[in-house]
C-alpha cells in the first residue's frame, strides 16, 4: 500500500545472554545496585532501555564487579574492542559509561576481571530516525528545513528561558548566557537545592520528527548522565499535545515550558505546571509524535516517548518515575499508551479526558451518520424532529454536541481531506488518483489495523492492488434511538425510520444505505493493540483525571467514567483512578493541573519508598496517600469535599450509542447479536404489525445484545513490535520477548519493576 513503504531495519530481539553473571531482573533507579550476589564475573546493566530497543548509537552502561574485585581492574570491550576507558565512576560511586559507537543491529558488549569468567550482553541498536519497534514509517514524509538526511536527523540546538523576579512578567522569559538577565528569580527544588531559576531547552530529531527536553541548568557548570547537575530531581514530566490527526511532515514538540489546559475559548487557564516542574528539579520533555493531533498512531506515540527517554537518561541522568500530563489528545495519548506499553510512565493525569481513539471514533461517526440522517429528511419531518428528539437519541445535552464533535473530529477519518505534508496533488481521489495518500488516521494506523481483505474491496482498491486501512467501527445491530423510544422521547414510527435509514459509512466515509460491517482483522487488532484501550494492563499505573462539565464542547464527562468502568470490569476496582471534579468547563478546576501533579508526586514517591514484595499494581493502591480521593473543587483551586461534584456541577451525558443500550464502559465496536423480539422492552408504545414486519427486515441477523462481550472484544497485549526481524511489517502486531535481564533499570526506581511481564 502507498502510505507504508516497507523499509528494512534491524530488529532482533535478542535475550540478554549473561555468560555466568547474576542479578535480578527489576529495575534499578538512581544509585543502582552493587554486585551483593557473590558472583565470581562482572554484572552488566544497560540503563537507559531495553537492551533490544537501543537507537542512536549509544547506550548508559553499568558494570559493577565481583565482590573483593575493583572497578579499575574491570576490563569492558565493545564487538571485541577494548572500551574500559570509557567507563568511570558516576557521581553515586557506581561503574558507569555512556558506551558509544554501537551498529545498527546486535552489538556484543564484554566484561572481565583478572582471572575470573566473561559475562556478555546483546544489545540490539536502531537507527536514530527509526523505527524501532512501530513497523515500516509511512511515506512519504518531508523533513524540517535543515534535516542532513532523508530521515530527518539533526544536531540538537539549545536555547535558554529564566523566570523573573518581576512579577509582571509572566512565564519564562528568553535569556542569554552571554549577556545575563539581571531580575533572575531564584528557586529551591523539592530536593532543597536553591538555585537560580535558569532552564535550558534541548531541541532535537529522532523518529523523524522533533523532540524538547527542559531543566534547570547552571550555565556555567558540566552535566553528564554519570554526573548531573544538582538541581535534578531524577523525575520526569511529559506534556502531550491535543486532537487526533494524521500529518505527513515533521511537526514541533509540544512546548516544556508552559502547560495549562485548554479553557473556554481557547484560553490557556490556571497555574502553569510545567513551570512549577521545572522550579521543583524535574525534567520536561515533549516529542511532536506525541500531540496525537500530530500522530495518532499508538504504536509510534509509545515508540516516539521510549526513543526520547532513552536519550535524556543517556544525557541527563537516570529516573526515579515519570509522570504524563495532557488535556483531550494529551489525555488519549497518555491512556492507551499506560495500557499499551505499562512502564512507558508511572503516573499520568489526563485532563479533558478520551480513553483512547477507536472507541471516541465510533462516538463520532455516528454522530455524523445521525446529522446525515437527519439532513436527509424532508422539510416537514425535520420540524416533528425537535432539537429535544434528537438529542434524545443523540445521548447529548444539546445537539451542539454532535455537530461540534462532527465538525472538530470526523475529518480525522476521511482519507480525502488534506493533511499536512501532503500536496493536493499527492492526496487519494477515489477516481482520479486511486494510488495517492489517505490523509485518514486508519490508513495512517495501517501497521495497526492492517489492511482490508481482498473480498471487501472497492474498485480503488483492486486497480491498485492492495486494501487500504481495515475499519474497526460497526453498527450492525445497533437499535438508535432505543432508550429515547422506551421513554417515549420519539414514537414507534421515528423510530423505525431512524434505523431503517440511518445506514453506514464505507472505507472513504462516505454514507452507505447499508449499515457499516467492521473489517477483519481490523476490529481484533483494535482491541489487541489497545487502539481499544480495555484498560486490562492500566492498573499499574496511578491516575488523577481532572474533569469538569461539557457544555457542547465535544469533551464529553462521560469518558472519565468510562475509563472507570473498564478498570472496574477489569480489576473489579478502580481504585488506581481518582477523578477531580470543578465547575470550570471541561477542565474542572483552573489549578487542577498544578495541584494534581503535587499530589502525583506524593503517591509515587510513596510507591518508590515500598520495597515490599506486593506487585506493583497493589502497591499502586496500598501506597495511595490517606488524603488523596476522588474530590470535588470549587473551579479556583480549592477543595471543596473529597468526594465527587456530582451532577449538579459535572452531569454525565450519553452517547448514540448508550442510548441504544450500551453502558458507559463504550468500548463494543462491533456487538454480539441476539434476535429480534417483539417482547423486548420497546416501552409503552407498540408497534404496528407493519412497523415490526420492517423492523425485521432493518434487521435480519438480530440486533445488539450489549450484556455480552463485543465481537472479538479481547485484552489489550502488552509490549507489541509492527515488524520482524528484517523491518517488514507484522499487520496487527505481536508480544516482544520479555525485556532482557538487567536492562531498562534508568527507567525508574526499582519499586516500579518497569519491565516486569
Amino acid at each position: 500500500m502507498q502510505t507504508k513503504m516497507r523499509r528494512v531495519s534491524v530488529l532482533a530481539f535478542a535475550l540478554l545472554v549473561a555468560a555466568c553473571g547474576g542479578g535480578s531482573s527489576g529495575g534499578g533507579g538512581p544509585g543502582g545496585n552493587s554486585n551483593a550476589s557473590g558472583s565470581n564475573s562482572p554484572t552488566i546493566k544497560v540503563l537507559s532501555n531495553r537492551a533490544d530497543l537501543i537507537n542512536g548509537g549509544d547506550a548508559l552502561v553499568e558494570v559493577d564487579p565481583p565482590s573483593g574485585t575493583a572497578a579499575s581492574a574491570l576490563r569492558v570491550s565493545l564487538n571485541g574492542q577494548d572500551i574500559s576507558a570509557q567507563f568511570a565512576a558516576s557521581g553515586g560511586g557506581q561503574y558507569m559509561a555512556l558506551v558509544s559507537g554501537l551498529t545498527v543491529g546486535s552489538n556484543t558488549l564484554s566484561a572481565q576481571a583478572p582471572g575470573l569468567a566473561v559475562s556478555s550482553v546483546t544489545i540490539v541498536n536502531h537507527p536514530q530516525g527509526g523505527p524501532v519497534f512501530a513497523g515500516p514509517q509511512i511515506q512519504p514524509w518531508t523533513c524540517q528545513q535543515g534535516a542532513v538526511d532523508a530521515q530527518c536527523n539533526q544536531a540538537p540546538v539549545y536555547t535558554w528561558m529564566y523566570k523573573s523576579s518581576d512579577p509582571l512578567k509572566r512565564g519564562l522569559q528568553p535569556y542569554d548566557p552571554a549577556k545575563p538577565a539581571i531580575d533572575v528569580a531564584r528557586t529551591t527544588t523539592d530536593q532543597g537545592v536553591a538555585v537560580p531559576f535558569i532552564v535550558r531547552v534541548e531541541t532535537g530529531y529522532q523518529d523523524r520528527d522533533q523532540y524538547q527536553i527542559a531543566v534547570l541548568f547552571q550555565p556555567k557548570q558540566a552535566w553528564t548522565a554519570l554526573k548531573p547537575q544538582q538541581q535534578f530531581n531524577h523525575k520526569l514530566v511529559i506534556d502531550h499535545g491535543a486532537s487526533c490527526g494524521a500529518q505527513y511532515e515533521t511537526g514541533t514538540a509540544p512546548s516544556t515550558t508552559s502547560y495549562q489546559p485548554l479553557g473556554l475559548g481557547g484560553l490557556a487557564i490556571g497555574a502553569d505546571s510545567a513551570v512549577y516542574a521545572l522550579g521543583a528539579g524535574f525534567a520536561v520533555m515533549s516529542t511532536a509524535l506525541d500531540n496525537s493531533g500530530h500522530d495518532c498512531n499508538l504504536a509510534v506515540q509509545a515508540e516516539s516517548l521510549i526513543m526520547a527517554k532513552e536519550h535524556l537518561i543517556e544525557s541527563y541522568g537516570t529516573l526515579r518515575y515519570t509522570i504524563g500530563q495532557g488535556c483531550s489528545g494529551g489525555s488519549l495519548a497518555q491512556q492507551w499508551i499506560a495500557n499499551a506499553y505499562p512502564g512507558v510512565y508511572q503516573g499520568i493525569l489526563p485532563t479533558c479526558s478520551f480513553p483512547d481513539a477507536v472507541s471516541s471514533a465510533v462516538q463520532v461517526a455516528e454522530y455524523h451518520m445521525l446529522i446525515g440522517y437527519f439532513g436527509r429528511l424532508s422539510a416537514a419531518q425535520q420540524l416533528l424532529w425537535t432539537e429535544e428528539k434528537r438529542s434524545a437519541v443523540e445521548g447529548a445535552a444539546s445537539t451542539i454536541n454532535a455537530v461540534v464533535s462532527d465538525k472538530g473530529f470526523f475529518y480525522a477519518l476521511v482519507p480525502t481531506s488534506l493533511c499536512g505534508g501532503v500536496s493536493s496533488q499527492q492526496l487519494y481521489n477515489p477516481t482520479t488518483n486511486p494510488g495517492g495518500v489517505r490523509c485518514s488516521v486508519v490508513d495512517y494506523d495501517i501497521n495497526i489495523f492492517g489492511p482490508r481483505p481482498p473480498g471487501v474491496w472497492t474498485a480503488p482498491e483492486k486497480q491498485i492492488g492492495h486494501g487500504f486501512g481495515g475499519l474497526a467501527a460497526d453498527n450492525v445491530g445497533v437499535q438508535y434511538g432505543l432508550q429515547a423510544l422506551q421513554k417515549q422521547q420519539i414514537t414507534p414510527a421515528e423510530f423505525v425510520d431512524l434505523n431503517a435509514n440511518i445506514g453506514g459509512l464505507d472505507v472513504d466515509m462516505n454514507h452507505i444505505t447499508q449499515r457499516l460491517v467492521a473489517d477483519e482483522p481490523a476490529l481484533a487488532n483494535a482491541y489487541r493493540s489497545g487502539s481499544i484501550n480495555e484498560t486490562n494492563n492500566l492498573d499499574r499505573t496511578a491516575i488523577i483525571d481532572c474533569r469538569g462539565p461539557n457544555p457542547c464542547l465535544a469533551h464529553d464527562s462521560y469518558r472519565a467514567f468510562a475509563v472507570r468502568a473498564r478498570l472496574d470490569r477489569e480489576h473489579g476496582s478502580h481504585a488506581n483512578q481518582l477523578i477531580w471534579e470543578g465547575p470550570s468547563v471541561i477542565v474542572g478546576d483552573a489549578d487542577c493541573n498544578l495541584n494534581s501533579l503535587a499530589a502525583m508526586d506524593r503517591w509515587l514517591a510513596a510507591i518508590e519508598a515500598d520495597t515490599g514484595t506486593a506487585t506493583l499494581a497493589q502497591k499502586v493502591v496500598n501506597d495511595k496517600p490517606a488524603d488523596l480521593s476522588d474530590a470535588c473543587w470549587d473551579g479556583n483551586g480549592n477543595k471543596l469535599s473529597s468526594q465527587l461534584c456530582g451532577p449538579a456541577v459535572v452531569p454525565v451525558y450519553g452517547t448514540p450509542r448508550m442510548v441504544a443500550g450500551e453502558d458507559v464502559a463504550t468500548d463494543i465496536s462491533k456487538c454480539t447479536l441476539k434476535p429480534l423480539d417483539r417482547s423486548d422492552n420497546y416501552g409503552p408504545a407498540a408497534f404496528t404489525d407493519a412497523q415490526w414486519t420492517q423492523l425485521q427486515g432493518i434487521f435480519p441477523d438480530g440486533v445488539c445484545d450489549f450484556t455480552q462481550p463485543g465481537v472479538q472484544q479481547q485484552a489489550t497485549i502488552a509490549w507489541q513490535t509492527y515488524q520482524d526481524g528484517t523491518g517488514a511489517v507484522i499487520y496487527g502486531g505481536q508480544a516482544m520477548p520479555a525485556a532482557p535481564a538487567n536492562s531498562g533499570g534508568g527507567w525508574a526506581s526499582p519499586a516500579f519493576g518497569v519491565f516486569a511481564q
